[in-house]
C-alpha cells in the first residue's frame, strides 16, 4: 500500500523541503489623493442598473462622448443578457469594445447572435465565446457567414465548428479566403492529410491564419531542413518555424550548437521532434549543466534524445537524478541506466524500479517518511 499513496505524489516527494519567508515593507504615498472621475450623467445607467465599475463607464464615455440614445445601448445590454451573458461577461466585452454600444441591435447585433444559435450553441457558450473575443461583434454578418461557411467545408458539421471557435474565435475575425483557405491548399501539396491539418487547428488555431507567403517561407525551410513532407513531423516543423522571425531563428541554431550538438544532431533533432526548437535557450542550457554535473552522461545523450529537453526540469530532470545520486552515494545501486532507459521510463516504472525499494533510505534524505502514511 506505501507504494500506491507515495507513488502519486512521486515528484513532490524528492522536491527540496526548503522554504524562504520574505517580509515586504511597502509604503505608499498618500500625498497624491485620487481625483474622482468626472463621468457625464448621460452614462449613469451603466453605473446604476447595469453596475459597470466607474473605470469602464468612463471609457465608454471617451470613446462614445456624443452618445445621446443611452436607451439604445440600455436595450442591447439588456438583450445580451436575456441571451446568456453575465454582468461580469458583459462589462468585460463593453470595457474592450464599448463601440458596439452605438449599434443597431436590429441589425448587427440579433443576427450575430442568432448565427451562433444556429450553430447549436447554447447561450453559456456564446457568451464565453464573445467575452473571450469582443471583437467578433464589429465583424460584420456578411463576413461571418463567409468564415463560417469556410469552416464548415474543412470541419464537415456545425458542432465541429462550433468547437473549434470555442477554442479561437479568431477564425470569425480574419478573412479565411485569404489566409486559411491558401494555406490548407498549400500543405496539401506537400501530402499533408487534410485530417491532420484540421486537427492542427485545434491545437494551434493562429497558425493557420499566417500570411500565405509566411507559410510558404516555411515550408520552404522545412525542406531545408531535410523534413520529410507527408510524414507526421512535417507539419509541427513548418508550424515552428511559421513562429519565428529569421532572426529567432538563427538564434536558437547558435543555441544548439553552443550546446555542443554538431551541425548532423541539429538537423536530426529537428527532423524528429521540431517542437523542441521552441524551448527557451534558458532551459535548455539550464538541463544540459544538471545532466552533465552528473558526470555519467554527456551532451550526445541528448543531441541523440532531443525531446528529452521537453520535460519540465523541477518535475522531471532534477527529481529523477537526484533519486540516482542518493542511491549511488549510499551504495544501493552500482550502475546508473543508460540515458535512453530513464529518458523512456514512466513516472510509475521509475518509481517501481528506483524508489519503492528504497523508500526509507531515499525518505532519510528528503524527509519522505513526512509524507508516508
Amino acid at each position: 500500500m506505501i507504494y500506491i499513496h507515495t507513488r502519486k505524489n512521486f515528484i513532490d516527494l524528492f522536491s527540496k523541503n526548503s522554504y524562504v519567508l520574505c517580509k515586504f515593507h511597502v509604503s505608499f504615498s498618500t500625498s497624491r489623493k485620487k481625483q474622482p472621475m468626472n463621468i457625464p450623467k448621460t452614462f449613469d445607467f451603466l453605473l446604476q442598473k447595469h453596475h459597470f465599475s466607474p473605470e469602464t463607464v468612463s471609457k465608454v464615455a471617451s470613446v462614445l462622448p456624443h452618445l445621446k440614445n443611452t436607451q439604445k445601448c440600455d436595450s442591447i445590454l439588456s438583450f445580451l443578457k436575456e441571451s446568456g451573458f453575465s454582468n461580469v461577461q458583459l462589462e468585460k466585452v463593453v470595457k474592450h469594445t464599448p463601440r458596439f454600444l452605438a449599434a443597431s441591435l436590429e441589425r448587427k447585433i440579433k443576427p450575430k447572435v442568432k448565427i451562433f444559435q444556429d450553430l447549436g450553441y447554447s447561450a453559456g457558450e456564446l457568451a464565453d465565446l464573445i467575452s473571450k473575443d469582443p471583437w467578433i461583434l464589429h465583424r460584420g454578418v456578411g463576413k461571418m457567414v463567409c468564415a463560417l461557411s469556410v469552416l464548415k467545408g474543412l470541419m464537415r458539421s456545425n458542432a465541429e465548428v462550433a468547437k473549434l471557435l470555442q477554442i479561437s474565435g479568431w477564425f470569425l475575425t480574419r478573412d479565411l479566403t485569404k489566409t486559411l483557405v491558401p494555406n490548407v491548399k498549400l500543405l496539401e501539396s506537400c501530402d499533408i492529410p487534410l485530417e491532420r491539418i484540421v486537427n492542427i487547428m485545434y491545437l494551434f488555431p493562429r497558425f493557420l491564419l499566417n500570411e500565405p507567403e509566411v507559410m510558404r517561407k516555411s515550408v520552404n525551410k522545412a525542406d531545408e531542413m531535410g523534413v520529410c513532407r507527408g510524414c507526421k513531423m512535417y507539419i509541427h516543423a513548418v508550424r515552428v518555424i511559421s513562429s519565428m522571425t529569421d532572426k529567432t531563428w538563427e538564434m536558437k541554431l547558435k543555441a544548439f550548437r553552443d550546446m555542443g550538438f554538431s551541425e548532423d544532431d541539429i538537423l536530426r533533432a529537428f527532423r524528429q521532434a521540431p517542437p523542441v526548437f521552441i524551448i527557451s535557450v534558458k532551459k535548455m542550457m539550464k538541463i544540459k549543466e544538471i545532466v552533465l554535473a552528473t558526470g555519467k552522461y554527456d551532451i550526445s545523450y541528448i543531441a541523440k534524445n532531443p525531446t528529452f529537453l521537453c520535460r519540465s526540469i523541477e518535475k522531471w530532470h532534477k527529481p529523477r537524478l537526484q533519486v540516482l545520486e542518493v542511491l549511488e552515494r549510499k551504495k544501493l545501486i552500482t550502475d546508473w541506466p543508460a540515458f535512453t532507459t530513464m529518458f523512456k521510463m514512466s513516472e510509475k516504472k521509475f518509481f517501481e524500479k528506483f524508489v519503492g525499494p528504497y523508500i526509507d533510505e531515499l525518505g532519510d534524505v528528503y524527509l519522505a517518511k513526512n509524507a508516508v502514511k
